[in-house]
């Protein structure tokens, strides 16, 4: 049975992910016009910069709204982020894409991904400090897809 291009595309994300350089929340990301992919992006320090697989991680305590102490790794840039940055280093634009990504981006990527045009977001998981996105993304006309209604766990959260 043939994938839906959701499915399809949310396929291709779990293999972008596997060149993620954080083994924290390993994740990816395509962004797809028209059916077609125009980018990618995964986990990953800044280019010409050290990665997490080669000298560690650079954790900070982070607390939720909820009051949860987490440690977050800050050596490496989102997925999503990386994506946007791989479009505009090569002059594309994102008003009207459809990003596809593992888990529901947090603040900070769906501030960039409302900026950025982008029209829609299908997300396998919700992610731990994904509070605000909803709301974010639905003021900007950014529609949200959460597939799987659960929150996406790793190990050292």
């Amino acid at each position: 049975m043939r994938p839906s291009w959701d499915e399809y595309f949310l396929e291709l994300v779990d293999q972008v992910a596997t060149r993620a350089t954080c083994d924290r929340g390993k994740s990816g990301c395509v962004v797809v016009r028209n059916k077609r992919i125009i980018c990618t992006g995964y986990v990953g320090s800044p280019s010409g910069m050290p990665h997490c697989d080669d000298v560690g991680h650079d954790l900070k305590q982070v607390i939720d709204d909820d009051g949860t102490t987490r440690n977050h790794c800050v050596r490496t840039v989102h997925a999503e982020q990386n994506a946007i940055v791989q479009a505009a280093r090569y002059g594309l634009q994102l008003e009207g894409t459809t990003i596809y990504c593992s888990m529901e981006p947090c603040r900070v990527c769906a501030m960039l991904i409302a900026s950025s045009g982008v029209g829609r977001v299908v997300a396998r998981r919700r992610y731990h400090a994904g509070g605000d996105t909803p709301e974010i993304l639905s003021a900007a006309g950014v529609e949200l897809v959460i597939v799987e209604d659960v929150v996406e766990t790793y190990d050292g959260q």
